[in-house]
């Protein structure tokens, strides 16, 4: 019982964050990047290109 109210708790403080948002301009239409945002999409391109290339035949 303890671990359930242990893991409720920890889901309950990390959705707590969910209604903070970046300002705006993030993103590939956005009116500003940052290295984080081009660091991002490298990471899920690199991701995708890993998923392709280990499903190959």
């Amino acid at each position: 019982m303890k671990l359930l109210f242990k893991s409720l708790t920890a889901a309950t403080l990390a959705s707590a964050t969910l209604p903070a948002l970046a300002h705006d301009g993030h993103g590939l239409f956005g009116s500003h990047w940052h290295a984080t945002d081009a660091l991002g999409f490298v990471g899920v391109a690199a991701l995708i290109g890993l998923a392709l290339w280990m499903a190959r035949k």
